[in-house]
């Protein structure tokens, strides 16, 4: 979480440079407003390809977690059903 947060706090760093140096950058004020909905294009663009990256990564962290919780479920049913047939075997001997 504490990366994801960094990653962020850059690019929002970035993004705010980016745009003060535009905004005084000696130009027309209509190619000035061009080069910041480009430039808000592209930071978005980047944002969302960087937030898709970090919900598949728990996503599929998530999914693995799950299969592995099933797996050790599993082991373990089949441990206490081998116990207690253990048992039963036990009490009929006796």
């Amino acid at each position: 979480m504490k990366t994801s947060s960094t990653i962020l706090g850059i690019l929002g760093a970035a993004a705010a440079g980016a745009f003060l140096g535009v905004l005084f950058a000696p130009d027309k004020g209509s190619n000035t407003r061009k080069k910041i909905s480009d430039k808000s294009k592209d930071y978005g663009d980047n944002l969302k390809g960087k937030f898709d990256g970090i919900v598949s990564t728990i996503t599929s962290s998530g999914k693995d977690i799950i299969d592995e919780g099933k797996a050790k479920f599993n082991s373990v049913k089949e441990d206490f059903n081998n116990a207690k047939d253990e048992v039963k075997a036990v009490k009929t001997n006796y």
